[in-house]
């Protein structure tokens, strides 16, 4: 069993306002199967059972289907929501004639939804083999190193398991046909975000189902935060691979990046031992999905399952690199969110 990741409980603290928390939960199924993203939120739960709500009060599931369809339903009613406080736990149903919601841990997922637009039920149940968290196995791990412990970052981010394997089943079902997709180990990841400021423009890169590397996954990102009220551009790379964990981030290193409006993202970074280039492709209109916002969740976020993505690092030794591993994937998330996007991003550290 991995070691458990900081920020994996609930963080309403029952009086923060403005409030948000997000789970992303992602399955890899067997090429042109495509993936499954589920992705959870809950905005401003009121002071108090008897408490005013604001207009972005709620709760959502938002789920990128096998081939990329996409699924949302509103759970408005926070009474019916659950977090565990101190471990990874979360539920949520909705009241209607039809028994509608999802329960997670950190070893399970299940749940049901009716999709009223397309008239169909979703289904799946699926269990959970942690293998990676963050940062080397068996050591304390942590997104942010030991600062992310404090709330001192805004929003808060959280990998809590890179890689896992996933055993189960997902099901469309419009009452004449059923698209039923069973999978046995299936790569599995795990991710949240949570806080009272909303971030205004990143982007994300992940996977972990690599051609001919079972035990190789990869998540960077990069975006702009507050920092103790200022506010930054900051990204990080992260990699786990036959057990050892390389990491990149602001304070052992350089990163740097390019990234298009859509479509096209590179990112290189250096530490002392390690060099890493990343490069992300997609010819994919992709799919819009919503995000917190301080007005309520809205369409400021474009996502692909089936992106492109090349990785190549390098030990470093004297003046001289050394190419340590070279791989690929097309079954790639790669994002990007926020505003602005009408021009692409460079940074460069």
């Amino acid at each position: 069993m991995i070691q458990p990741t900081p920020h994996s409980g609930y963080h309403w603290n029952g009086k923060q306002q403005p409030f948000f928390e997000g789970w992303y939960y992602r399955l890899t199924l067997p090429p042109h199967q495509g993936s499954i993203a589920f992705m959870y939120s809950l905005q401003d739960p009121p002071v108090s059972p008897t408490g005013t709500k604001t207009t972005a009060s709620g709760g959502a599931v938002q789920i990128l289907g096998p081939h990329e369809q996409y699924f949302c339903r509103s759970l408005p009613d926070i009474s019916r929501f659950w977090a565990w406080k101190h471990r990874l736990g979360h539920g949520h149903s909705r009241s209607g004639p039809r028994a509608e919601g999802y329960r997670v841990t950190a070893t399970g997922h299940r749940g049901q939804f009716w999709d009223p637009i397309a008239a169909r039920r979703i289904r799946w149940a699926y269990t959970v083999t942690p293998v990676y968290g963050w940062g080397a196995p068996h050591q304390p791990q942590s997104t942010a190193g030991w600062l992310s412990r404090f709330q001192i970052f805004e929003p808060g981010w959280q990998i809590l398991m890179a890689h896992g394997w996933a055993t189960g089943w997902f099901e469309w079902s419009d009452g004449a046909q059923k698209q039923r997709f069973d999978f046995e180990r299936a790569p599995a990841y795990a991710e949240k975000n949570w806080g009272g400021a909303f971030p205004q423009r990143w982007f994300w890169l992940q996977c972990n189902a690599f051609e001919h590397s079972s035990d190789l996954t990869l998540t960077a990102g990069g975006g702009i935060r507050q920092v103790l009220g200022w506010e930054e551009s900051v990204g990080m790379v992260g990699i786990h691979h036959r057990g050892q964990f390389y990491e990149f981030v602001p304070w052992n290193g350089t990163i740097s990046w390019q990234v298009s409006p859509w479509g096209r993202w590179r990112i290189w970074a250096e530490q002392p031992d390690y060099a890493v280039e990343l490069v992300g492709y997609t010819e994919s209109p992709g799919v819009r999905v919503r995000v917190p916002t301080a007005a309520g969740l809205e369409f400021l976020c474009r996502d692909t399952t089936q992106g492109q993505l090349s990785i190549k690092l390098w030990q470093k030794q004297m003046r001289s690199r050394q190419l340590i591993l070279s791989a690929q994937s097309h079954q790639a998330g790669l994002e990007v969110g926020g505003r602005d996007w009408e021009r692409g991003w460079q940074h460069f550290s």
